[in-house]
């Protein structure tokens, strides 16, 4: 094999399996010039696939994307297998079967008494073990994972997964394919649910738990990660878009692979709406009804409450400093101090970010949280929480602040790390756990969340923006709150966080 050159232009690629996900690779690979054989063991499938492909392309030369000469060449490079026979001129041979380990282990056991010693075997699996599903292959290091997204012509991210046994320049080889065939792949050790599946499980798991809590309901906590976090979409209407029961299965099966670690936990509000049958958009209910003429649930919002004259800053608001210009910009005066990390409101209430504490906790002190913005600039909406000590008059005051800012409001309930700032502080705490245990490179775990699941940063940009003390501070009061496991900082962060802290002790010494 050619180490870092990807599989010649001239040479077949095969896909087995010719539901959506492998019609959507055959047709990448045939885009890119290969010619490609399909095959699926249900009769008449792989020929139905054969003209559903065609059909894209011709919609493809209809909005100008392809020329009608490409289309041509294309479809007359596309070939149906009778059966796996047919395969045995490829040189990779792509699997996206049913998810089942014996049924892919049986399939690729076929497929190495008919392909070439040279030919690359691959599946895209998204929750098996690449390990597992090569095991038994006598060359079992010519085998990688392949893991595209859904749709596979549109999302630019390959997961390319080196199981136990796969050698370098498998991995390589299917790398530099990918890379040639106008892909982003990103290059990860066989571990559950590869980086995507692995990293966002509290993406999810937080915003379920914030809902157990009764912090908030579905609309609000995703409009806060939309507005705030600035997120593509909130974990609940992602949830419905992807399937209830698809979610909760990779989230169950991640927990599982992981030996029922504590931050995997799945959530038994998730697990009652699987069994309701509640599975979102294709059952017409999830979290949220898609019912004709069904109206969204909106967000809570507070009402308009007057801009306050002043507001006195204290030190340096660290990843919420911005909001010192917006202040001065909506013609509010502000007055410097130099010590603490917070604000005070002019009836003397103070204004914090979540930092992992609860507002009850500083029983006898009129202190009001706001929650993570990943810009505080260009957010549109912040979350607050308050202690019952609070008053409403200081919620009021800290409500007109942000309004006047701009921002809409929603007041949530007091919980620890609120919405953002715990899901946020977890993200990097798995990503960072990812990098210390050789899952896959810093840059390519934040290049997969961003392309992957349309993250507005990476969560190991997020940490650079942030700080790892501020990270390790949430995770760390997050752990006090709920002392199982789930929010202890891996030991990644906390090495980050004292080096940190030496670095900045030192230039404090300079």
């Amino acid at each position: 094999m050619t180490d870092n050159k990807g599989i010649e232009r001239s040479r077949t690629v095969a896909v087995v399996g010719t539901g959506t996900m492998g019609q959507g690779i055959a047709q990448v690979a045939l885009v890119a010039g290969h010619p490609v054989r399909l095959y699926d063991a249900v009769p008449g499938h792989a020929g139905l696939a054969a003209e559903a492909i065609t059909g894209r392309l011709d919609r493809l030369v209809e909005k100008g994307r392809m020329s009608p000469e490409d289309r041509d060449a294309a479809t007359g490079r596309l070939h149906v297998a009778d059966g796996l026979d047919g395969l045995a001129e490829a040189a990779l041979v792509i699997e996206a079967i049913v998810e089942r380990l014996t049924v892919k282990q049986e399939l690729f056991a076929e497929l190495e008494k008919i392909v070439a010693d040279d030919c690359l075997l691959a599946t895209n699996t998204s929750s098996l073990s690449v390990t597992a599903i090569a095991g038994a292959l006598r060359l079992p290091g010519r085998f990688v994972g392949l893991h595209f997204f859904n749709p596979a012509p549109l999302l630019p991210l390959v997961e390319v997964v080196s199981g136990f046994a796969t050698d370098d320049s498998a991995a390589t080889r299917a790398y530099a394919t990918a890379k040639e065939w106008g892909k982003t792949p990103v290059r990860c050790a066989d571990t559950p649910g590869f980086i995507v599946n692995r990293i966002a499980r509290p993406f999810y798991a937080e915003a379920l738990r914030l809902y157990e809590e009764r912090a908030a309901d579905p609309a609000t906590i995703d409009a806060v990660l939309r507005e705030s976090g600035g997120f593509r979409m909130g974990p609940f209407e992602l949830t419905d878009l992807i399937g209830q029961d698809v979610n909760e299965a990779v989230t169950r099966s991640v927990w599982d692979a992981f030996y029922q670690d504590p931050k995997f936990t799945p959530s038994l509000a998730q697990r009652r709406l699987v069994e309701s049958g509640r599975l979102g958009r294709k059952t017409g209910h999830g979290w949220y009804s898609y019912a004709e003429g069904a109206e969204r649930p909106l967000p809570r919002t507070e009402e308009p409450a007057p801009a306050p004259a002043s507001v006195t800053v204290h030190g340096h608001l660290g990843h919420a400093e911005p909001l010192v210009a917006l202040i001065e910009r909506a013609g509010i005066k502000v007055r410097r101090r130099k010590h603490g990390r917070h604000l005070t409101l002019p009836g003397g209430g103070q204004l914090g970010l979540a930092d992992g504490e609860t507002a009850f906790e500083y029983a006898g002190d009129e202190i009001v949280y706001f929650d993570l913005a990943h810009d505080y600039t260009t957010a549109t909406r912040i979350a607050l929480s308050t202690a019952p000590s609070t008053s409403a008059e200081t919620l009021r005051e800290a409500v007109g602040l942000f309004q006047a800012l701009g921002k809409d409001v929603s007041v949530i309930g007091d919980v620890p790390g609120m919405i953002v700032a715990r899901t946020v502080a977890m993200l990097v705490d798995l990503a960072v756990d990812a990098v210390e245990r050789g899952v896959a490179t810093a840059e390519d775990i934040d290049t997969a969340m961003r392309l992957g699941v349309n993250y507005p940063a990476g969560p190991l940009e997020w940490a650079a923006l942030l700080g790892y003390e501020y990270v390790g501070d949430v995770l760390r009061a997050l752990h006090e709150c709920y002392p199982t496991g789930r929010y202890a900082p891996c030991l990644g962060v906390v090495r980050k966080d004292h080096e940190e802290s030496a670095a900045m002790k030192d230039q404090d010494r300079r």
